[in-house]
């Protein structure tokens, strides 16, 4: 007899692990399996951006990653010839860069293997089951879910899901297994890495740093260093070319010599903890979702880490499937509603993904620039926080093709992130982006539109809440929300504009959104 769990994620990294946090906050039980024994031990993306950090903090863990984040000394990411230098361009002075007018949230710097045991810990206080040393062997699905097989040291065994998340990484055999092709830019380079234990401290001071080196005596001409969480201990990379090398090639001696390259060191006392291979470029599922089997994460999207959003996609990705999974398993919205997250996150990864590889191109590798490229954008506020949807789950979409828009002057159209708005309540002031994360919301000053919101709640039997402003919670929002006194903006749990009434309106307005949404 099988096992049965609501969602089965194959991949405790950030995306899975994520989607397990989420559906717990939902009150979805799930089970996460991970063939490797941990949790990351190795250094890999380091750093949650705002709008990550909202997501976080509805789940109660933006002060774990703060504190997670080595001390706020700032952050060097430097293109230049060695760590040593010479330096030929600075790209970035400082990790935490505030942007007060547009969250209430603050950027943290946790690494990969600090945020995965963060979210571990929290996944199961909210009900998940995690499995490491457990591989997923074969899977098949019907209309009545997925029925998958496992295996771990005792054997394997059976377990019934209604739906599958592939968290497994950019080779993804689940992706491969569902015939799902990829697309994109290609690797851009192949890297040889050491995670070295040295005192930098005369090179590189007490700052967290990335280096981006170019310099024809390395191996494949170019390398990079970069921090961990231990003071003396980094991860330093040289290019190679795997059609003509492997890790073997890279013996004791020369690979000190690299590293002593890529320090700008000849004579720096050091020693090597292990090495690996990687590889970057730019990947794009062509469906991020195939029946009841949805992509997150590298799975769905790899990109070069020149922009830092990698691993923040992988988390928001989680963020923006578990309501959805979870308000379908609930019985509140019709199956139609998961459609939207091929509709919605293939667009957005498709942009950081090119993002980044653009960033690199630029930075690094100017030659593979093509004429019909186009330069990366710069203003990180953008990516957090001015892509907007086109699909079912928007009540009104925006026009087509028009992807993003300029977060600091927000339209509230919906299909765009709610802004946010400093209110003033008896307990203190709030952002609007503290009332979001666990329900529908419907904004209004109307008690009209607020009645029919808790009737309508209780008349569909879903989770909708009304937040009447005005009164003893007040703030100037209806600007910036594109509504008057009598208007009422309805926002999902991942705060995003599902619909809005510009100015008074009826219940049945707001009931054939809200059916229109939620696929009823």
């Amino acid at each position: 007899m099988s096992e049965r769990t609501p969602v089965l994620i194959v991949g405790a990294g950030l995306a899975g692990l994520s989607t397990a946090v989420f559906l717990g906050l939902h009150g979805t039980p799930s089970l996460v399996v991970e063939r490797h024994p941990t949790t990351s031990t190795q250094p890999k993306a380091r750093g949650q951006q705002h709008h990550v950090m909202e997501a976080l903090n509805y789940a109660g863990l933006a002060d774990a990653m703060v504190g997670a984040s080595p001390r706020d000394t700032g952050f060097q990411l430097r293109i230049a010839e060695s760590a040593s230098g010479p330096v030929f361009r600075e790209i970035l002075h400082d990790t935490f860069i505030p942007l007060d007018e547009l969250t209430p949230c603050r950027s943290a710097d946790a690494s990969q293997a600090s945020a995965e045991r963060i979210l571990a810990e929290r996944a199961r206080e909210l009900g998940a089951e995690i499995r490491f040393s457990t591989a997923l062997e074969s899977f098949e699905q019907d209309e009545s879910g997925v029925r998958a097989v496992l295996s771990d040291a005792g054997g394997t065994h059976a377990v019934h899901a209604d739906y599958l998340v592939a968290a497994d990484g950019h080779r993804s055999p689940i992706r491969e297994r569902l015939g799902i092709g990829t697309h994109g830019r290609g690797a851009l380079w192949h890297s040889v890495l050491w995670l070295i234990r040295a005192d930098l401290a005369p090179v590189v001071g007490d700052r967290q740093v990335l280096y981006n080196l170019q310099n024809p005596q390395l191996s494949g001409g170019m390398g990079f260093l970069v921090s961990t969480d231990r003071p003396d201990e980094f991860v330093a990379g040289v290019g190679y070319d795997p059609q003509r090398e492997d890790l073997a090639d890279f013996p004791e001696e020369r690979a000190l010599d690299q590293i002593r390259m890529v320090i700008g060191k000849p004579d720096v006392e050091l020693e090597i903890l292990n090495a690996d291979t990687t590889t970057a470029g730019m990947h794009v599922a062509d469906r991020f979702s195939s029946g009841r089997v949805h992509l997150v994460g590298d799975a769905a999207h790899t990109m070069p880490p020149q922009g830092g959003m990698g691993g923040n996609t992988a988390v928001m990705d989680g963020f923006y499937l578990a309501w959805k999974l979870a308000a379908v398993l609930r019985g509140e919205a019709g199956p139609g509603l998961l459609d939207s997250h091929d509709v919605e996150r293939r667009p957005v990864g498709e942009l950081i993904a090119k993002n980044q590889y653009m960033n690199a191109i630029v930075r690094s590798m100017p030659h593979l620039m093509r004429p019909d490229d186009t330069p990366p954008i710069e203003d990180a506020a953008v990516l957090m926080f001015g892509y907007r949807h086109n699909s079912a789950v928007v009540a009104e979409p925006g026009d087509e093709g028009e992807l993003l828009e300029e977060p600091r002057n927000p339209t509230g159209r919906p299909g765009s992130r709610a802004p946010h708005v400093r209110l003033s309540t008896p307990d203190g002031e709030r952002s609007t982006i503290d009332l979001f994360g666990r329900e529908f919301v419907l904004l209004t000053e109307s008690e009209t539109w607020a009645e029919s919101a808790e009737k309508l709640a209780e008349d569909l039997g879903i989770r909708l809440r009304a937040q009447l402003l005005g009164g003893e919670v007040t703030g100037d929002w209806t600007g910036k929300y594109g509504v008057t006194a009598d208007g009422a903006v309805l926002v999902r749990p991942d705060r995003f504009i599902a619909w809005r009434a510009k100015g008074a309106g009826s219940a049945a307005d707001l009931e054939n959104a809200l059916r229109a949404v939620l696929d009823r």
